[in-house]
């Protein structure tokens, strides 16, 4: 498939380096984001540029045609690097797993200690990428969407908000902190027009809406 840039997205050379046990990852911040992030400006004139078209049917989807979580180097895997990226004095095992850090949910504001209370969060969930374009891509293309570090895609959010959000898109659920919602759309929109995935009359007007709090 190919980005906006013209390039071949390739999985792998979007996820950042593993790191070695015993050290403690994260900048001291508990607002860190992921990467990517367009201005206001930008995310309009990219939301601008979307195909709008009705939802694909879902026939012949499933979470496993977008293979995560993948390893990034040696026991490191996608969720692990994203706890790593966006957690607050990580500390990690042998394994690569976290044992100490925190981190803040930037959909509700909440922080939290035990990895079990935190989901990666897929900006643009999984089915709603397939039912936007993505049941046309190859496997290793689903799995660079479903890994990618590069983009505003991956997220540390907490776990039972981020299971309440499932596959909707912004037409029918938004992050329970309104102050985070002009993030929010300039990130999902920045990953349907990388994606160039398409988006419903409703999801376009949604979004309009919530860039419209920037």
């Amino acid at each position: 498939m190919l980005s906006r840039s013209g390039k071949v997205r390739v999985f792998g050379a979007a996820l950042a380096v593993g790191a070695s046990a015993a050290i403690v990852f994260g900048g001291g911040s508990a607002s860190a984001v992921p990467p990517g992030i367009p201005d206001a400006a930008t995310a309009q004139s990219e939301l601008e540029q979307l195909t709008v078209a009705p939802d694909g049917s879902m026939d012949g989807y499933d979470r496993e045609k977008f293979p995560h979580w993948s390893t990034v180097e040696g026991s490191c895997n996608t969720r692990e690097e994203v706890l790593k990226r966006d957690g607050e004095g990580v500390e990690v095992g042998d394994d690569c797993a976290a044992t100490a850090g925190s981190w803040t949910s930037p959909y509700d504001g909440d922080t939290w200690t035990e990895t079990s209370d935190v989901d990666i969060d897929h900006m643009v969930p999984l089915a709603a990428a397939w039912r936007s374009g993505a049941s046309e891509w190859t496997t290793e293309e689903r799995e660079a969407f479903a890994n990618d570090m590069e983009s505003p895609q991956l997220w540390a959010v907490t776990d039972n908000v981020n299971q309440e959000k499932g596959d909707q898109t912004p037409d029918t659920w938004k992050p329970p902190l309104e102050s985070h919602w002009c993030e929010y759309a300039r990130a999902f929109t920045h990953v349907k027009f990388t994606y160039e995935l398409t988006v419903n009359d409703a999801e376009k007007s949604a979004l309009a809406s919530m860039l419209g709090t920037c």
